[in-house]
């Protein structure tokens, strides 16, 4: 089992000679922010919900389909650089162009105008944590790579963790 902590990853050979990557400790991964087609290696806080057992979570165990908080600095980043918003506390704020040539200014404008964040992903985003999914099989590929939650999905396990947390 695959466990939070320092990079530890063991080469493993298996049947037909193929190797296998079992990772023992991981600590990064790649995920991917499907509504924004952008996708940003960042660290795994902590694993918050595993559908199959509570244990897993207890002893911050990565598996597949584990629900985990990741750093949301590289999103964050990318998403003021892109749009030109900054995500603060208080919410969306427009950054001021200074410095930047008029084709800049015009393609930010042009895409601060079709944009949409899901005001629930943006709440995590004030607090520096996202939600995430686990897609890989870091016991396998010996890699945690997954996706940020949103919309129904994200919804679902906040009322799950919300649940969990009046016990």
């Amino acid at each position: 089992m695959t466990k939070l902590g320092n990079r530890r990853v063991r080469v493993v050979r298996c049947r037909g000679g193929n190797l296998k990557f079992r990772a023992l400790r991981l600590d990064t991964g790649n995920y991917s922010w499907g509504s924004e087609g952008v996708s940003r290696k960042t660290r795994i806080l902590n694993t918050v919900y595993n559908a199959s057992n509570n244990e897993l979570v207890r002893t911050n165990t990565l598996v597949k389909n584990t629900i985990v908080q990741i750093d949301a600095a590289p999103f964050k980043q990318w998403y003021e650089q892109h749009f030109g918003i900054e995500l603060s506390k208080k919410g969306a704020e427009v950054v001021e162009e200074t410095g930047k040539s008029n084709s800049v200014v015009a393609k930010l404008k042009a895409r601060r105008a079709d944009r949409y964040l899901d005001p629930a992903v943006e709440e995590q985003f004030a607090a520096g944590r996202l939600l995430a999914c686990i897609s890989s099989r870091p016991g396998q590929s010996g890699r945690a790579d997954g996706y940020i939650l949103e919309g129904e999905e994200l919804a679902f396990y906040m009322r799950k963790l919300e649940k969990k947390g009046k016990k």
